[in-house]
């Protein structure tokens, strides 16, 4: 096998194993930064063999052999080895690993462990962000970085104290029980729907979507689905994930313009994403759980994913179905939200006279969808001067290039003949 194979097929592994290998590990030494460490020696360990040797016929056991061989070394040098050698088990000192699942004993166990430990409440939402990401995702710091707009130094700054906050404060590496679990639960999902959110509508750059990051929050919501299977929420996040991600091919236009929900062409939404999205939330309802925030929400993106066209949507059924998030998880973006169904389902006076109420609140006062949606709803009652204001008001408080473009054009479009405001 050429060299540059062998490079592209231990890449390839490490992003199916790493997850996997630093959860074991992690298990094993009650430390995520330790584990990650231990993780990349042996991945360096394979860089340097493998190329001659050849790749093994397990490469997941022969990295998490290497793993727990340089584990002892670690553990012998701070004078610990005795009792660190009976918490990792007998095999430790095994040359080789003859299957990967032995090696790694309950393995779906230690990644749901890794996964409540990466998005622990103790921790920032950017770290626990960016950790979730590191370790779970296997990107590098660069790739987040680069995702998020950052510096890499910023990126490397947070995972690093991130994990020294996680042993600072001592924090089991366990997944919780009781009445614990519901909030590190939420915080668990909120991680991953704030990856999605930020590759499905960017917040800032010149790129409308990264589709990089919801593929990465799709797999992580899969994962917690398959481990945690009788939660609801998490099959509700997986819904709206999945059905959200549908549209993603009808998002952009041929120069990577935004293009709004009701002019897609719906032709071009991805079925498959659909179906798996109805089922996952056909499961949420069954186990009970037709009331969470998340599960809402995918039933309110299931109307359009019904809908074949966009006049053929049930309005009317998202207005109550914002009416029920709104009791559940109050918010005034889920108020704006609201106020755009009321406005579809019994006409644009309606829906503005929720959108005023809003804008009286400090609340969203920077947030650029509010002149956004009023400007739209102004512009479908004939009042052209005044959307053309809200418009240019969008376009100012927005941070991302696309939209910025699609709001000026629509403050163009409002008052033709007149240059919109920069």
């Amino acid at each position: 096998m050429a060299g540059t194979e062998v490079k592209r097929t231990i890449e390839a592994v490490w992003r199916i194993e790493a997850a996997r290998l630093i959860a074991g590990l992690a298990r094993m030494t009650h430390d995520v930064g330790l584990a990650e460490e231990l993780a990349q020696d042996a991945l360096v360990a394979a860089l340097e063999q493998w190329p001659e040797s050849g790749v093994p016929d397990n490469p997941g056991a022969w990295l998490m052999a290497i793993s727990k061989r340089r584990a002892i070394d670690h553990f012998r040098r701070r004078e610990r080895f005795e009792r660190k050698v009976e918490q990792l088990g007998r095999d430790l000192e095994t040359e080789h690993t003859p299957d990967f699942d032995a090696a790694v004993e309950d393995i779906e166990d230690d990644l749901l462990r890794l996964v409540f430990t990466a998005c622990h409440p103790v921790l920032s939402t950017e770290a626990r962000v960016a950790l979730t990401l590191r370790v779970l995702g296997g990107l590098t710091t660069d790739e987040i970085a680069r995702a998020y707009l950052v510096s890499e130094s910023t990126v490397a700054q947070r995972i690093v104290r991130a994990k020294r906050t996680l042993a600072d404060k001592g924090i089991p590496f366990e997944v919780p029980s009781g009445a614990e679990l519901p909030e590190r639960l939420s915080s668990v999902l909120e991680v991953i729907y704030l990856i999605f959110n930020e590759g499905y509508t960017a917040t800032a750059g010149d790129d409308w979507m990264r589709p990089a990051l919801c593929e990465e929050a799709l797999r992580l919501g899969r994962i917690v689905a398959e481990l945690i299977p009788n939660e609801p929420e998490v099959h509700g996040l997986v819904a709206l994930m999945e059905i959200q991600a549908s549209r993603s091919a009808a998002r952009t236009g041929p120069a990577g313009e935004p293009v709004l929900l009701l002019d897609q062409n719906r032709a071009r939404w991805d079925q498959l994403l659909i179906r798996r999205g109805l089922a996952a939330l056909d499961r949420a309802e069954k186990l009970g759980g037709a009331g969470g925030p998340y599960a809402l929400q995918a039933a309110i993106a299931a109307c359009h994913a019904r809908a074949r066209t966009a006049e053929e949507t049930d309005w009317v059924r998202m207005t109550a179905l914002y009416e029920a998030l709104a009791m559940t998880a109050p918010s005034p973006v889920v108020e704006l939200n609201r106020a755009v169904a009321v406005a579809m389902a019994f006409g644009p006076e309606e829906g503005l006279k929720l959108v005023d109420d809003l804008a009286a609140m400090s609340a969203l006062k920077d947030y650029h969808l509010l002149p956004s949606v009023r400007g739209d709803l102004l512009a479908k009652l004939g009042r052209a001067d005044e959307a053309r204001v809200e418009f240019l008001r969008a376009a100012e408080l927005t941070r991302n290039v696309r939209e910025r473009d699609l709001l000026l054009e629509r403050a163009r479009a409002s008052q033709p003949g007149t240059a919109p405001e920069s």
